[in-house]
């Protein structure tokens, strides 16, 4: 039998510099992208419009940033080095409405309690530069004069070198370089008024000229993305006057998607975040046109009052709180989900910006559009315009064929009523009939009918070249559209259980199922409170006749216990429709005549997401007449 002995009280005492920074080092630098990370903001906050930076091993050799920034005054340089010294901020009011990069003072201390750090500035106005040195042992700073002109150098050399066991953790330095060059890639994106270049042990990677105009704004993101990146961008740019919001920048097609989430950039006020709010208004935003396991790629900037966002969560900084979430998670999705749906043939119109209205766009437990924003403070960025696909607003398919959840018509025995002959009678047009002829400035985006190759594909020709059209995913994303068009005109129906469901759950789950009875009504769920923790579910929508309630019911509830928000019950009847969609559109092998596949091609034009199908696989492609004539080496 173990004896409890109580400890005698330890004394209570100071820790020395040292200790403190090093234990403030363990949260600021874990690896040299840290410390990267931490130098390029201080240049970007000093004004810099160029920044160089050299690494060795992996940054942990040497890292050395060079910047023509504001530089550090003679007489601060050696307070530079001290814990909690900073320029960015003065007062708590400054700390609540952050623009700088950093503010917290701790950077310069850390990394030169792990390492020997010299920094090098130059002010304008001053007469000559000044250098002060710091080593990890004795934490004194070293000050002489020194060459240089306006704008600071700073240099850190053998990181760890007095804390072996941080050093083991690293790994190889292809590894740590690669971290490294992710920071760079992210600030670049972040500014591009600025010049930013990259040598790794003498071999010049990155030589990146300040972008100014859409052009080389494209170019650049070419360069740290990839080509096929900006070839498959869509610009986005909307804003919300009445809050300040505004979202610009570029998401890719989905045609484009990755198999890893390694090209997602969401920029706060110029600060690059992560934020479980973001990613899950992107996820809905992209949720019917990804194919399984995809992930998008995009780069965003998100402006909004500084007041509205708390950067002092984690000292790295990555992480932000919203301090209206609903707010924000509500604009962002509606405005990428504006942007796909209206990503179709048939746009060709360029807008550069949309006001986006704010309402709820998921189950939301307050039911309600969040309260009216403060006034916003401007923020400077450069403006983005719009670029190649238009943003403009959802058009409903102009046929005249009606969906419903419970008896969906073939949409494609009604494509001959669409194409009527001269003398009024329904045109029997044969596949080898002569192809529709029109003026260029008629043809229609996704051209007209040629053929159907083995019941699966048609072929079109429009003014560019070829077009090829899955004809069963196309007609199902299609009807899928209508199906949910019609969803939101007509109410959900219920139908009342035989034996009503009782759920035994917590006091907080029951508070808040009584808070959201409407909005389970709206859904088609009729509950009821029965006691402190048991629900009963007394009518279900007709879609859910073989569900299991029970269990979607829990899951809604858990999710606005959490995220004060849901979507699973709108998931499940969208993917219910899906279904049903699928069942319902035109199969292979189905012989189409010239008139029917041609009002196929319209519907498409005028169908949100008509590009993929509800599976997330693409619906048409498209050959030029040059891809054409590479193909068959004409001309060469």
């Amino acid at each position: 039998m173990s004896v409890l002995i109580k400890k005698q009280p330890a004394p209570i005492e100071l820790l020395s510099a040292q200790l403190a920074n090093q234990i403030a080092a363990g949260e600021v630098v874990e690896r040299p992208a840290s410390v990267v990370k931490e130098l390029l903001e201080n240049s970007l906050d000093a004004g810099a419009s160029q920044v160089s930076l050299e690494a060795e091993q992996g940054g942990v050799k040497r890292i050395r940033i060079r910047d023509d920034g504001c530089g550090i005054a003679q007489e601060d340089l050696a307070l530079a080095l001290s814990r909690h010294a900073t320029s960015k901020i003065k007062v708590l009011d400054d700390l609540e409405a952050v623009l700088s990069l950093g503010f917290r003072g701790e950077a310069l201390a850390s990394i030169s309690s792990v390492a020997r750090l010299t920094l090098t500035s130059r002010p304008e106005g001053q007469d000559s530069a000044w250098s002060v040195k710091a080593e990890g042992r004795d934490m004194e700073p070293i000050l002489m004069p020194a060459a240089h002109p306006v704008g600071t150098t700073v240099e850190v050399g053998d990181l760890f070198f007095n804390t072996p066991a941080r050093r083991k953790f690293l790994k190889t330095e292809k590894t740590e370089f690669g971290h490294l060059e992710e920071v760079v890639r992210r600030l670049a994106l972040s500014r591009f008024d600025v010049g930013f270049s990259l040598t790794h042990n003498a071999k010049s990677l990155y030589q990146l000229k300040p972008a100014t105009t859409d052009f080389e704004r494209e170019k650049r993101l070419a360069t740290l993305l990839g080509p096929a990146f900006i070839e498959h961008a869509l610009v986005v740019d909307m804003a919300a006057e009445s809050s300040g919001l505004r979202l610009y920048g570029w998401v890719t097609q989905p045609t484009h998607s990755r198999s890893q989430p390694d090209q997602q950039y969401f920029f706060v006020n110029g600060r690059i975040i992560r934020d479980k709010v973001v990613n899950h208004a992107v996820r809905q935003a992209y949720q019917d046109v990804l194919y399984g396991g995809r992930h998008p790629a995009f780069v965003l900037f998100f402006e909004l009052d500084p007041a509205w966002v708390d950067v002092n969560v984690h000292p790295t900084k990555h992480e932000v709180r919203f301090r209206e979430s609903r707010l924000v998670h509500d604009f962002i999705f509606r405005s990428l989900h504006r942007v796909i749906a209206d990503m179709r043939p048939d746009g060709q119109a360029q807008i550069s910006s949309h006001e986006i209205p704010l309402g709820g766009a998921a189950l939301d437990r307050g039911g309600s559009t969040p309260t009216q924003a403060p006034p916003v403070r401007p923020v400077e960025s450069p403006s983005y315009t719009q670029g190649q696909m238009p943003l403009h607003a959802p058009t409903r398919p102009t046929s005249s064929t009606s969906f419903s959840g419970r008896d969906v018509r073939s949409q494609i025995e009604q494509y001959r009523q669409l194409y009527p002959d001269t003398e009024g009678q329904i045109a029997e047009v044969q596949p080898s009939a002569t192809v529709q002829t029109a003026d260029s400035s008629d043809v229609p985006p996704l051209g007209y009918a040629l053929a159907q190759l083995k019941g699966v594909y048609i072929l079109a020709q429009n003014e560019q070249g070829l077009i090829i059209v899955d004809m069963h995913a196309a007609h199902e994303r299609i009807v899928y559209e209508r199906m949910k068009l019609t969803l939101q005109d007509e109410p959900l129906r219920s139908q009342p259980l035989l034996v009503p469901v009782s759920i035994h759950v917590s006091q907080k789950e029951a508070d808040i199922a009584e808070e959201s009875l409407e909005l389970f009504k709206r859904l088609g769920f009729v509950l009821q409170r029965l006691a402190a923790e048991t629900l009963v579910i007394r009518e279900v929508p007709v879609y859910f006749a073989k569900a299991d309630v029970q269990r979607l019911v829990l899951d809604v509830l858990s999710d606005l216990l959490h995220q004060g928000r849901s979507q699973r019950i709108e998931n499940q009847i969208n993917e219910l429709l899906g279904t049903m969609a699928c069942h319902s559109a035109v199969r292979a092998n189905r012989q189409l005549s010239i008139a029917e596949m041609n009002a196929l091609l319209r519907d498409m034009e005028v169908t949100e997401r008509s590009g993929q199908c509800n599976h997330g696989r693409p619906t048409w492609t498209a050959l030029s007449l040059s891809d054409l004539d590479k193909l068959f080496l004409r001309g060469q």
